[in-house]
């Protein structure tokens, strides 16, 4: 028996027969703003009709990775569409019920993985039953968008805390600019999301991290990346045990990246990560992702400014009052808080805290 919580159950008993309607320009104009707008429309089983989609970018409308994403939310909850084709600017999205079961999806670009699972992961969060998602042909670690073992190591275990259970596993990187990553993910689904308390960053406990590198084993560039950050946070005083793999999963595409994470005694986790790309030095590479680590740790936040948009629609459909610090207030958080407060008639509150923002959601 599927069971939800008397927020969520709020939520869920708003006529279903009413259309969402959603402008895509507004705010960032960005794909958050489709890929939020779809998950929660499948979770209420209400229709959604989105148009100016990505309005504010170079190349608007559905780009290859977000018609995938579109597609696979559409086989989750067995929704009917409309304008779901390349460089459309306006959707139709008619969610069914949601089932769970096997899933595929494939991007055919170095297209986001990390960004399809941001659009899908809520709605198998509410799916009857444990979901399973293999997604192949798509950049597992590529600009604008958080890397694979990111979501592995920081986002994922911050939504355990939060009673969802998933299990990521990565068969083949992949990079701009072919792709050809793939990944499974299994989701299984939570009856009860738990409200998210962080308003202390305490001490740091451990610093960890992951730096990859695909067939460039010759060239030590996971393991300069990894020594770099190594040598930078130690001259801030913070030892970091980061792990170097010397992958050889995709031979059609190298690439490189590094992610590092603090875990303090409060159990907030804060990340940063950074992808190697051409004439950009190994060692670029791993300072880049140390010096943004060390500045969240500086600025005693308790999620880190990616994490912040990140977590606001499972804070939405939480129960109860939740509450982070964050030290930047990012357009896609501004945009993912406008989106849920919206479409789910919820109230967050955003005031500065010294030096940085408290992000609150109401019971």
């Amino acid at each position: 028996m599927f069971v939800i919580s008397l927020n969520q159950q709020k939520i869920l008993e708003r006529e279903k027969t009413s259309v969402i309607e959603i402008d895509g320009s507004q705010k960032s104009g960005s794909g958050t703003i489709l890929r939020l707008s779809v998950a929660l429309s499948a979770i209420l089983g209400q229709p959604l009709h989105i148009y100016n989609i990505r309005q504010n970018r170079p190349q608007p409308g559905l780009r290859p990775q977000h018609l995938e994403a579109v597609l696979t939310a559409a086989k989750l909850c067995d929704a009917e569409l409309e304008g779901a084709k390349l460089n459309s600017r306006e959707l139709w999205f008619k969610p069914r019920e949601i089932k769970g079961g096997d899933f595929k999806a494939e991007i055919g670009t170095a297209g986001s993985i990390p960004m399809l699972l941001m659009t899908v992961l809520p709605i198998c969060a509410f799916a009857e039953h444990t979901v399973n998602l293999h997604i192949s042909r798509g950049g597992t670690d590529v600009m604008h968008s958080p890397t694979i073992n990111y979501m592995r190591h920081v986002f994922l275990p911050t939504l355990k805390r939060m009673g969802l259970n998933t299990n990521l596993t990565v068969h083949r990187y992949g990079y701009y600019p072919k792709g050809m990553g793939e990944v499974a993910i299994t989701v299984r689904p939570c009856r009860n999301l738990k409200p998210l308390r962080l308003e202390d960053f305490g001490e740091v406990e451990t610093i960890k991290g992951v730096s990859v590198c695909t067939f460039l084993a010759d060239r030590r560039v996971a393991e300069r990346q990894a020594k770099t950050a190594n040598k930078y946070l130690a001259e801030k005083g913070y030892k970091a045990d980061i792990q170097v793999v010397n992958d050889k999963s995709n031979p059609l595409q190298k690439g490189s990246s590094i992610v590092l994470w603090t875990e303090t005694d409060t159990k907030a986790i804060l990340g940063a990560d950074a992808i190697g790309a051409l004439r950009k030095t190994s060692e670029a590479v791993g300072r880049e992702a140390a010096e943004k680590l060390y500045a969240e740790i500086s600025s005693k936040a308790t999620v880190d400014v990616h994490l912040a948009d990140m977590l606001i629609p499972y804070v939405a459909l939480s129960e109860g009052s939740s509450v982070y610090l964050t030290r930047a207030l990012s357009e896609h958080l501004e945009t993912n808080i406008w989106l849920a407060e919206k479409i789910l008639n919820v109230k967050f509150t955003v005031e500065r805290v010294d030096e940085l923002y408290r992000v609150k959601k109401a019971s």
